[in-house]
């Protein structure tokens, strides 16, 4: 069990306090005038009452001396607050919010991947990279954005990276529809990052798409340029061939020029590796901060004194009521 310690261990000073009281205080007497009957038995007797002691000699029982005792003990205890160390808990920082924003649009559908001789779409090649790099990343929290004609927010930014690639896995081609808007994508993933409520928190954006913008309402360059001032990074990785398949070409001009407005990275990967080495770039460009303290919290004692004490007088006062009550048919 934990060692007791009290934050004002100096008011057990006044502990002889009551002694000191007594000896340099002494207790009022009075001298009263009394007749003095030689016939007090007969009187008595005539009376049919029964000798009692005067009034005003009070004489203390060995009960209420505990309780004052007891009381002045636990007062005197409570005042100094007296704790004890708790059960250790742990205290975890986190490093980085990332937000990863993935393209949905029909082209990742495209089987143009290959992983073991084995054909894979885009999508899931994304998954595949995805699930390698997050699992990674202890301490950062990841949330996910999902976008095609629209962008929504599959999941806000948590540290549970299970249920962060459970809400990935469930993620299909052309779920969010077939377009590719990727400003809209970007200005819903500042949206998301200006609800931390931690301004000082890293804060790191990862999209990855395979065509261009087609149509939002923001335009990629112009969602760059909010990004920047509120201190995001945007690593772009654009996935296949930008010659190829897509709504539209890739222009790459605005991939590299979005990442380079936000102080970031772009990347292009026409294939699993190329993919795979993109996001252990960003690995290595985004180093986790990751810390976690132990501490045992001190937990108060002195109001359980107070309970102790309360609870004592109340005993000692239905005592002596119940006494009472019990005396009066007697008298």
């Amino acid at each position: 069990m934990s060692s007791i310690e009290f934050a004002h261990p100096w008011y057990f000073l006044i502990l002889p306090l009551p002694l000191l009281v007594y000896w340099l205080v002494p207790a009022y007497h009075s001298r009263e005038s009394a007749i003095k009957v030689p016939f007090f038995s007969q009187i008595l007797a005539a009376l049919n009452e029964s000798p009692k002691e005067a009034a005003g000699l009070l004489t203390s029982q060995w009960w209420q001396k505990v309780t004052l005792l007891l009381s002045w003990l636990l007062i005197v205890t409570a005042l100094a607050h007296p704790s004890v160390l708790g059960e250790v808990q742990t205290r975890e920082e986190f490093g980085r919010d990332v937000m990863v924003v993935v393209d949905l649009s029909g082209s990742m559908a495209e089987q143009d991947f290959t992983v073991d001789g084995k054909s894979l779409t885009r999508l899931q090649a994304a998954k595949q990279v995805l699930e390698q790099f997050v699992a990674n990343r202890e301490g950062d929290r990841f949330g996910l954005i999902l976008f095609g004609d629209s962008a929504f927010v599959q999941t806000p930014f948590t540290a549970d990276r299970n249920v962060w690639l459970s809400l990935l896995n469930e993620s299909d081609v052309a779920m969010a529809g077939q377009s590719t808007n990727l400003g809209d994508a970007m200005g819903l993933g500042i949206k998301v990052f200006e609800q931390n409520l931690d301004p000082d928190q890293q804060k790191v954006m990862i999209v990855l798409t395979d065509g261009n913008d087609t149509g939002s309402f923001v335009e990629p360059i112009d969602a760059a340029k909010i990004a920047a001032a509120k201190g995001i990074k945007i690593y772009m990785i654009a996935m296949g061939d930008p010659e190829s398949v897509g709504e539209q070409p890739l222009d790459m001009n605005v991939i590299e020029r979005v990442s380079a407005l936000t102080k970031a990275r772009s990347f292009t990967a026409i294939d699993q590796q190329a993919l795979s080495d993109a996001y252990k770039l960003i690995d290595e460009l985004e180093p986790q901060t990751y810390s976690m303290a132990t501490y045992r919290p001190k937990i108060s004692l002195h109001h359980y004194l107070i309970v102790v004490l309360v609870v004592l007088h109340l005993l000692v006062f239905g005592a002596l009521t119940i006494k009472r009550l019990r005396e009066v048919p007697n008298e």
